[in-house]
């Protein structure tokens, strides 16, 4: 059961990543893809809830399902330091 849910987690992320750069090409900000990665980690992590609920039919299953949207709110904070210090280094050459 571990196993599914570290798929499910690293499936999440690459999903996310991947929407955040599509997001990133079309609006050329690094904000709106980190703020997209981190709208995506509370829809997965509701995402990972149910399926964890359907799946282990336990009340605490949930945990995993918040274990997974935790995952991927750091996946969207180290994105959202990467912007910060991009724009900082652009502030910088200027």
């Amino acid at each position: 059961m571990a196993t599914f849910f570290l798929i499910l987690i690293g499936f999440f992320i690459i999903i996310s990543n991947i929407v955040g750069f599509i997001s990133y090409k079309k609006k050329k900000s690094l904000y709106a893809a980190a703020f997209t990665i981190l709208i995506l980690a509370a829809l997965f992590g509701a995402i990972g809830g149910i399926l964890a609920l359907l799946i282990i039919r336990d009340a605490f299953a949930i945990f995993y399902g918040l274990q997974v949207g935790y995952y991927l709110l750091i996946n969207s904070a180290i994105v959202l330091l990467l912007a910060v210090i991009v724009t900082v280094i652009k502030q910088y050459k200027k």
